[in-house]
């Protein structure tokens, strides 16, 4: 059986696509803000999700904002391995700890 859809590494994200992320919505209750940061984190190189970030707060969005167990997305990147380079985003964009 032949694989519908192969893994797709280093995929050049243009800016729309990007911007894209600012209509990602929770479906499960949690702050929108929070979600969608949480989403572009979650699929974005770094040098993507800090443009997206950029997109982000030029929307008036929340950097602080907390999921459902009252974590910022800040909190959630400090604990992850390769995440240095994200929080430090993050951090430059306001983003408290």
């Amino acid at each position: 059986m032949k694989k519908d859809k192969e893994k797709v590494i280093d995929e050049v994200w243009t800016e729309d696509h990007v911007r894209s992320f600012l209509q990602v919505r929770a479906h499960d209750g949690s702050d929108t803000d929070f979600h969608m940061l949480l989403k572009a984190y979650q699929s974005m190189r770094a040098s993507d999700f800090e443009l997206f970030v950029n997109v982000f707060l030029e929307d008036g969005r929340n950097i602080n904002a907390t999921g459902r167990e009252g974590r910022s997305v800040l909190q959630i990147v400090n604990e992850h391995r390769h995440g240095a380079e994200y929080a430090s985003i993050l951090l430059g964009a306001g983003a408290s700890a």
